[in-house]
């Protein structure tokens, strides 16, 4: 069962996402609100899947998504943002993020999301 980490300053959305979760595809090892908790986070469960907001207080999703690629290249990251602005998601994934889910998204979406991102772990 892949782990997974979700990062998110809204607790709804770190909620909704971890109902998504309820057929226990993954095991979520950690949920944190920003990005200085979530490298904290990934240093200690080491997690194969993140789903990443962008716009968090503190430490940012891009600067976040820097520090955990640089912890390992490997990592999979799902950016979740209500961000419509494109050139934001494509710096995220020039960065290392390999997915991009816009809110509001349904269940259906991530979960086929993060099937996709799973596939070769």
């Amino acid at each position: 069962m892949p782990s997974l980490m979700v990062v998110d300053d809204s607790r709804i959305i770190r909620r909704k996402i971890e109902r998504c979760n309820a057929e226990e595809k993954f095991l979520i090892v950690a949920s944190v609100g920003n990005g200085n908790d979530a490298v904290e986070k990934y240093s200690a469960f080491k997690p194969q899947l993140v789903t990443m907001d962008l716009t968090m207080p503190g430490m940012d999703g891009l600067a976040c998504i820097d520090h955990l690629v640089a912890l390992n290249p490997e990592v999979k990251i799902l950016v979740i943002s209500a961000l419509s602005d494109k050139a934001t998601g494509i710096e995220a994934l020039k960065k290392g993020a390999l997915g991009f889910l816009c809110k509001p998204f349904s269940d259906e979406q991530l979960l086929n999301a993060l099937d996709e991102l799973a596939e070769d772990l």
